[in-house]
C-alpha cells in the first residue's frame, strides 16, 4: 500500500491583524501628543488661565465697620451770677416857698355905645301893604255823565281760573275819560265778589276807546260809571 503524504495546510497571514495589533500601540502614543498639543494651545491663548480663574472661587473680602460714637451730651449751663449795682438815691427838691398875694378888687368898666346906637334914628316912610299874587283859578273838577259812546268798545277776556271755579258776576268802573277819548283813571266803583274778574274788567276797560265829550264846542274829560257783566255760558 502506498502511503499518501499528509496534507499541507496553508494559513493566509490577515493584514487586517497586524494593523489591529500596531493600533492598540498607537493609540495611548496618540492621545497622549494630542493632550499636549492642547494644553499648549491652552498656555498661549490664555485660555488655560481662564479656566482656573472659573474653577477658583470668589474670595469676598468683609469688612466690619464700627458704629458711630453717641453724640455727647451738652454740658449743662451753669447760672451767671450778675451783681447788681446799688439804687442811686433820687435828690429831694426843695419845697418852694409860699408868696402872699394881695387880693384885687374887680374893675367893672361900663359898656360903650355902638355906633348904630349913637346914630339918630333914620325916618323910614311906612311900607305900602303888598298885596298877595292872585292864584290861578283851579282847574273844574271833571263831572259824571250818565253815559257816553264807544269808538271801541271793552273786549272782555274771561279768566281760565274763574271759568274753572264758576265764577260770575258785575263789575262796575269808574272811568275818567280825558279830551281824547282815552281811560286817564280806572277805579273799581263796585266789585264782582271776585279779585280776577275785577282785574279782567280793569284790563278791558283801558283797552277801549271813548267818543270825548263836547261841551260849549270844546272836548271836557268826564267821569262816567261803566257796568261790564262776567257770565258763564
Amino acid at each position: 500500500m502506498t502511503m499518501m503524504p499528509p496534507p499541507i495546510t496553508v494559513q493566509a497571514v490577515q493584514p487586517f491583524a497586524v494593523f489591529e495589533k500596531k493600533r492598540g500601540k498607537f493609540v495611548p502614543l496618540t492621545l497622549i501628543l494630542v493632550l499636549h498639543i492642547a494644553a499648549f494651545y491652552g498656555i498661549q491663548s490664555g485660555l488655560l488661565s481662564r479656566v482656573v480663574s472659573a474653577a477658583m472661587p470668589v474670595i469676598t473680602t468683609v469688612s466690619i465697620v464700627a458704629p458711630p460714637a453717641p453724640p455727647k451730651p451738652p454740658a449743662p449751663s451753669i447760672p451767671r451770677t450778675v451783681e447788681l449795682s446799688a439804687p442811686v438815691p433820687r435828690a429831694e427838691i426843695p419845697p418852694l416857698p409860699l408868696i402872699a398875694v394881695a387880693p384885687t378888687e374887680p374893675t367893672i368898666t361900663p359898656p360903650q355905645p355902638s355906633r348904630a346906637e349913637t346914630a339918630p334914628p333914620a325916618t323910614s316912610a311906612p311900607a305900602a301893604p303888598s298885596s298877595p299874587a292872585p292864584s290861578p283859578p283851579a282847574p273844574p273838577t271833571p263831572r259824571t255823565v250818565s253815559s257816553v259812546e264807544y269808538i271801541k268798545a271793552p273786549q272782555l277776556v274771561y279768566p281760565n281760573l274763574s271759568r274753572r271755579l264758576g265764577e260770575s258776576g258785575t263789575v262796575v268802573l269808574r272811568i275818567l275819560i280825558n279830551e281824547k277819548g282815552l281811560p286817564e283813571q280806572i277805579l273799581v266803583h263796585k266789585s264782582t265778589g271776585y279779585n280776577n274778574l275785577d282785574e279782567a274788567g280793569r284790563q278791558a276797560a283801558m283797552r277801549a276807546l271813548f267818543k270825548p265829550m263836547i261841551e260849549n264846542g270844546k272836548p271836557v274829560p268826564v267821569y262816567v260809571l261803566v257796568p261790564l257783566t262776567f257770565q258763564l255760558s
